[in-house]
């Protein structure tokens, strides 16, 4: 009996850590590596969108695209059904926000950390003051929450019932974070489809 498609699915609002774990452990289990947030930029990037500087999602340019999300789901649903059709090939490692609730499989992972502790990595990230990132994240977080909550009923950053792990990063390095993900996919995920 062939065994299902490998997903695993990375969760996580901004700066929780989602994106550099989920290309890491693409890397480390020779899985591709598919992102919900970059398939968005490249939409913007379509329709003239200069997306291609860091903390774009946080810059003016970022938020005026997320204002137009707001106003027309079709970006966030062309996103999403290419997240499952590549889902549906198995084999990878997908960093996004919606896949937990719209995919039936797959292994799901939630990092958490508080606003205060995401918006300090953003700033870093970004060269912007974490007074700058606070407000951006919270900007930014309030318009997809609805965005999401509009579209497909659930309360992103609230409902965690999708989740097979969560794991907090508040006091943890993204090599600490890496560790754990690593010890837990092997066990559960890695161990049990070599012995289906």
């Amino acid at each position: 009996m062939a065994s299902k498609p490998l997903v695993i699915c990375i969760c996580g609002m901004a700066g929780s850590g989602k994106s550099t774990q989920a290309k890491r452990l693409a890397e480390k289990y020779g899985l591709k590596y598919y992102s919900g947030g970059e398939a968005l930029k490249a939409l913007a990037i379509e329709r003239g969108y200069k997306s291609l500087e860091k903390g774009w999602w946080e810059s003016r340019e970022g938020l005026s695209f997320l204002e137009n999300r707001t106003k027309d789901p079709k970006f966030d649903r062309a996103v999403d059904q290419k997240l499952l059709e590549v889902a549906e090939q198995g084999n990878v490692v997908l960093d996004s926000w919606t896949m937990p609730w719209l995919l039936k499989d797959g292994f799901k992972v939630w990092l958490e950390a508080s606003s205060r502790k995401r918006a300090e990595r953003v700033a870093k990230r970004d060269g912007i003051s974490v007074k700058e990132a606070l407000e951006a994240l919270r900007h930014k977080e309030e318009k997809t929450k609805a965005i999401y909550k509009r579209l497909y009923g659930f309360s992103l950053g609230e409902d965690f019932t999708p989740f097979h792990l969560i794991l907090d990063t508040e006091n943890l390095t993204a090599e600490e974070v890496f560790q754990v993900l690593s010890m837990v996919l092997d066990k559960i995920v890695f161990e049990k489809r070599n012995f289906t």
